[in-house]
């Protein structure tokens, strides 16, 4: 997670008073689990990025630091038959960051097992906006081979520029054809944002040669949003929908859309524009979530009522336009997460939303949140799990996943010493 802001007069402000108790969300006795603690430098430190399971039920992610050359690793957690967890590290990304360094998107699997992701910085080719030799960032994807080992392949080298993007921080998403579309954080033609440009949304299509090529979809510009920080979803009809977390007509952030049109170009529309204030979120660091009936999902890291961030719904209004509802301020107080950070909200089959804040909770060191819909339309909110020092690690530092029996993975990275870990909250069955 970046920029965890912890405010001055934390304490103060978390003492509970009887305004406070009236919107005390409803607790919810649940379990914690340690699956794994990262304390070896050479098995990673710092996961990062979300984590995603396979068909049996392993485990994949990155740490943006540590493995054999200190600049980050891909790993695998099979659980054998005690339940333990074994670590595998598939990937130590090369020294000097040759192939790229500090992976902090999650991963994503093709059918086939592949695994595909991007690193920050790192590798061969040099970057425009800043001298050293660490570059812009890459595409990696990793084969499974016979043996046992992984084969990486580096899918694209970011150079930055005014033709291409740099520094992608979140994971990547497949369409139906199995092209991929993720962003980059600086870079593009627009140069508003400074020489680092102000971000772009690409798209790399598979060659028959094995060779994958990009294209710029979309270079940010400070009045429709600039810097995503968070990844993309696709909907039925191909359209791309993702955050900024600054720019706009208020410099607070977007959530926009990309719809392709028949001469090949792609067309940005601005859903909304957060203006921050008591009454709308600000620098939405995760992307949004589609529910069933087509509404998009998602939290800003400050704003609301309190500065700490919002949970809000934008609902399609007809003629192309989008109504924004704030769903949750979250409050920084004993009872509550705040500062919801990077990752998207999951559903489950019934309609809940889960996801992580960064901060707050008992021991204002994060929390795992449940809303559950109502009948009457509202939303009630359930601390799952606050986060404290221990063995499992604190300020959680990713989305959550969900497995077949409704229990919650992530991870603790960002801060927390050597308590760095993937954690299960396991669910009352």
């Amino acid at each position: 997670m970046k920029n965890i802001q912890l405010p001055i007069g934390w304490i103060a402000i978390a003492i509970l008073t009887s305004a406070t108790l009236a919107y005390a969300p409803r607790a919810m006795a649940q379990q914690e689990r340690v699956v794994y603690t990262f304390t070896d430098r050479i098995g990673g430190l710092g996961p990062q990025g979300g984590l995603v399971f396979d068909k049996a039920g392993n485990i994949y992610g990155v740490t943006s630091e540590g493995g054999q050359f200190r600049d980050g690793t891909v790993f695998k957690l099979t659980i054998n038959a005690s339940g333990g967890p074994v670590e595998s590290v598939l990937h130590s990304f090369k020294p000097g960051g040759q192939d790229g360094l500090g992976p902090n998107g999650g991963l994503i699997l093709d059918a086939s097992g592949n695994l595909y992701g991007t690193t920050y910085s790192g590798g061969n080719r040099p970057c425009t906006h800043y001298s050293g030799t660490h570059g812009c960032g890459t595409v990696y994807e990793l084969i499974p081979q016979p043996d046992g080992t992984w084969a990486e392949q580096v899918l694209h080298d970011f150079t930055g520029g005014s033709g291409d993007g740099t520094n992608p921080y979140a994971g990547l998403v497949f369409d139906a054809a199995g092209n991929l579309y993720g962003t980059t954080y600086y870079g593009g033609s627009r140069k508003e944002c400074g020489k680092a440009g102000c971000g772009t949304v690409f798209e790399l299509t598979p060659g028959a040669d094995g060779t994958w090529k990009e294209k710029i979809l979309l270079n940010f510009h400070p009045l429709a949003g600039t810097n995503p920080d968070a990844g993309l979803i696709l909907d039925a009809s191909g359209n791309l929908y993702g955050t900024t977390l600054y720019g706009g007509t208020g410099f607070n952030g977007t959530v926009f859309e990309l719809t392709p049109s028949t001469s090949g170009e792609w067309n940005e529309t601005v859903l909304h524009n957060f203006s921050s204030g008591p009454s709308d979120g600000a620098t939405p660091e995760s992307g949004v979530t589609f529910d069933g009936g087509g509404n998009l999902y998602g939290t800003t890291f400050l704003g609301g009522d309190a500065g700490y961030g919002i949970l809000y719904e934008l609902t399609p209004s007809g003629g192309g336009t989008w109504t924004e509802t704030v769903v949750h301020n979250f409050q920084p107080n004993l009872i509550d997460g705040a500062q919801p950070g990077p990752g998207a909200l999951v559903f489950d089959s019934a309609g809940n939303l889960y996801g992580a804040t960064g901060t707050g909770g008992t021991s204002f060191q994060g929390a795992v949140f449940e809303f559950t819909p109502s009948a009457a339309g509202g939303w009630t909110e359930s601390i799952l799990h606050n986060f404290a020092p221990g063995p499992g690690g604190y300020y959680p530092s990713s989305s959550v996943i969900l497995d077949a029996a409704g229990d919650i993975y992530g991870t603790t990275g960002t801060y927390g010493g050597t308590n760095k870990s993937v954690y299960e909250i396991v669910r009352p069955k």
